[in-house]
């Protein structure tokens, strides 16, 4: 999605960006708070109810 967006040079350059910004020993801390925040995310997701839509009935009268 990011290589359709910017194209495999900027992705590249992106990653070089970020590896600059954030240092060798934070990315690994960001990734699994992220995996861990997408983990959090789909089982919120699971545990949700889904709502009955109900019925409207107009008089016409």
């Amino acid at each position: 999605m990011v290589g359709e967006i910017f194209g495999m040079d900027g992705f590249i350059v992106l990653i070089a960006v970020v590896a600059l910004l954030f240092g060798g020993t934070a990315i690994p801390k960001l990734a699994r708070s992220l995996g861990s925040a997408k983990n959090e995310f789909e089982k919120g997701l699971s545990e949700t109810k889904p709502v009955e839509p109900t019925a409207h009935v107009v008089d016409s009268q």
